[in-house]
């Protein structure tokens, strides 16, 4: 059977409405809409670098009630899907804005005013197909030309109103656009869009087939309507009792009645709802990403942290100062006043169990957040060990003692034999106190608390970064009198610049490297390590096959790359900033495998690579709480064969 035409399904719910007998404001639907979610194009999307075409037979539409949000953000409800319908190449969504938020009222308010929304579709993508440059493909029924992405398997799992989606061909009706009249002109546009989209596919329909879907649609619509009324009434206390009204076919008058019949409380339910409301709703974890959110975390890193369920509570208590949020810490109970009693307000506050925890880790989180998002380009280039004190602890060079030799017949094995080079590694603590001062109390400003230990976590960062440039760049002197970037330890090549033959002089020099004495290394380099002046020059000789080179007679000419692909770029603005001794612009390094042979090393006591916060003891006499953050690492040069340096 044809899908039905979702512009004639919404005027026949106007005509339906406006034929009812008047009801009260408690049995009125819920507004609804239609969303053309996709139209089977090619699409430019934020998450992939090639745009996107979905092959609309490859989309998997597992249940017809799904969540639809505002921007994709699982926290930002409006409603949910009750029919999922593929018409063509179009994927069409009928349903009900049944979630009472402030996205919701927005969407709808907007849509009144007029306003044009678009519509997206999200999931999982389950199969996708990269087409190269120049290849033809057929997807939707069009034959497209790559280079883009197919996108062969999705599972459908949201829909999304969005003010601009990816397919500028989508659009959206909210069915309130209707129920004023002056605004009937002003929803036409997006009435027009959908209809323009659909009715391609419609035209070849007889007058029969017509009607035989406006009269299946009609029994739909009533249907919709008792199901939506049930899902109000019910409002999910008793999902058994609403999916066994919506499957039996029950009226709206007969679940109601159910539905009073459950919701009277006996004595001993009243007991427990008046316990349960004594007690706090809100555990730690969302607690915690109530705090995050107040103090300006991003929804990506929320996500990443925190589950749906808990984001859905956060919207609640977004923006709450410290006050009220250690009062529901401490499960809500009563705390004096902190401008009549200080003291008294700390000591009730963190007397408790919970709050100190929660303080501690919500500032653990927010240092984590800080240290994470800081530049960490020498992780590339550096060995990460771990330690498990602070002594000084001893690596070994490298050499031709444990080459294999063969077994006499005497059947006995030789002893391989560690170098005399050793190298050095210490690790030390590195750290900030802050503080919960009686200035942020009384502020009431709970993003006060939480900047002191993001900053924190950049500094721990900065640290680790200066720690490993500054190793790098200021090329101290070894055990053996000389520098570690020397022409004695065969790692420094001078005059040469960064282009083909400069590169070839560079491989060169990492190359003829020595394990003993008349033995080749045998490890490559694999890093290309530059400043950020170089960083294009560097990319263009790793990606381009052909480079243009100056001939003696000042004529440019193309000319074979050999170095494409070689090498990974790595860059970095600390090689030429100021705040460094040995700072360059110019000066580039290649670096061998950091795991295979180790020239740079940065250890962790105990292998933790990140900073950690304490609460230490309060002291009431500063009508604060104290904290810490610290974190112990050590960094130091190994064995120069592992990089040379280019200046």
């Amino acid at each position: 059977m044809l899908a039905p035409h979702p512009i004639k399904f919404i005027e026949d719910a106007i005509d339906a409405d406006n034929s009812t007998s008047a009801t009260s404001s408690e049995e009125r639907s819920l507004p609804r809409f239609t969303l053309l979610a996709y139209t089977g194009c090619v699409v430019q999307t934020r998450d992939l670098p090639l745009p996107v075409i979905v092959d609309i037979n490859g989309v998997d539409i597992p249940l017809q009630k799904i969540p639809v949000r505002y921007e994709h953000r699982s926290f930002q409800g409006v409603g949910h899907t009750e029919k999922i319908t593929i018409l063509g190449n179009d994927l069409i969504a009928e349903g009900v804005m049944s979630r009472d938020t402030s996205w919701s009222r927005d969407i709808l308010h907007s849509a009144k005013n007029g306003f044009p929304w678009q519509a997206s579709m999200g999931g999982p993508i389950l199969e996708s197909e990269y087409v190269a440059p120049d290849q033809e493909i057929n997807v939707n029924g069009q034959t497209i030309k790559g280079e883009l992405y197919v996108i062969r398997k999705m599972t459908l799992k949201e829909i999304s109103f969005v003010d601009l989606g990816a397919d500028s061909n989508t659009a959206a009706i909210v069915q309130s656009q209707f129920d004023d009249k002056e605004n009937l002109e002003l929803s036409q546009n997006n009435v027009t869009k959908i209809d323009r989209q659909i009715s391609i596919k419609t035209e070849n329909m007889n007058i029969d087939t017509e009607k035989l879907i406006r009269d299946v649609q009609s029994n739909i619509l009533i249907d919709q309507r008792r199901i939506a009324a049930i899902e109000k009434i019910g409002d999910g206390k008793f999902p058994d009792l609403e999916a066994q009204a919506i499957e039996s076919g029950w009226s709206v008058e007969k679940f109601h009645a159910e539905y009073q019949n459950r919701t009277i409380p006996d004595a001993s339910t009243l007991q427990k709802i008046n316990e349960q409301k004594n007690k706090s709703s809100l555990n730690a974890s969302t607690l915690e990403a109530i705090a995050l959110a107040s103090s300006g975390s991003s929804i990506r890193y929320l996500e990443s942290q925190y589950d749906e369920s808990t984001l859905e509570q956060v919207d609640k208590y977004r923006g709450v100062g410290i006050q009220e949020f250690c009062e529901l810490a401490c499960g809500s109970k009563y705390l004096p006043k902190y401008r009549r009693d200080s003291r008294g307000w700390l000591e009730a506050a963190f007397s408790s169990v919970s709050l100190p925890g929660i303080l501690s880790n919500v500032a653990n989180k927010v240092l984590l957040e800080g240290f994470l998002q800081m530049d960490d380009t020498w992780k590339k280039i550096v060995k990460i060990a771990s330690v498990n004190n602070f002594q000084t602890h001893t690596r070994y060079r490298m050499n031709g003692a444990f080459k294999y030799e063969k077994v006499g017949q005497d059947g006995e094995l030789k002893h391989g034999e560690v170098s005399e080079q050793q190298f050095s590694q210490k690790v030390g603590t590195y750290g900030l106190m802050f503080a919960l001062t009686r200035q942020m109390i009384i502020d009431d400003d709970l993003s006060a608390f939480t900047d002191i230990p993001r900053a924190i976590g950049i500094g721990a960062s900065d640290a680790i970064s200066d720690a490993v440039w500054s190793c790098i760049l200021a090329n101290a002197t070894q055990k053996d009198g000389k520098p570690f970037f020397s022409v004695e330890h065969k790692n420094l090549v001078t005059g040469t610049n960064l282009d083909i033959e400069g590169l070839t002089k560079a491989e060169l020099a990492f190359s003829e490297q020595e394990r003993t004495p008349g033995r080749p290394l045998g490890i490559p380099a694999k890093i290309l390590l530059v400043p950020a002046a170089l960083k294009v020059a560097a990319e263009t000789l790793m990606k381009s096959l052909n480079v243009t080179v100056t001939t003696e007679k000042n004529k440019p000419e193309p000319v074979i790359n050999p170095h494409a692909g070689k090498y990974e770029v790595v860059s970095t603005p600390y090689l030429s900033s100021k705040a460094f001794k040995g700072n360059s612009a110019t000066s580039w390094y290649l670096f061998a495998d950091p795991i295979r042979l180790t020239a740079i090393e940065v250890a962790f006591l105990g292998g933790k690579d990140r900073p950690t916060v304490e609460r230490a003891d309060a002291d009431f006499n500063i009508l604060g709480v104290q904290f810490r953050g610290y974190i112990d690492f050590g960094v130091k040069e190994q064995d120069w064969r592992g990089t040379i340096k280019i200046v």
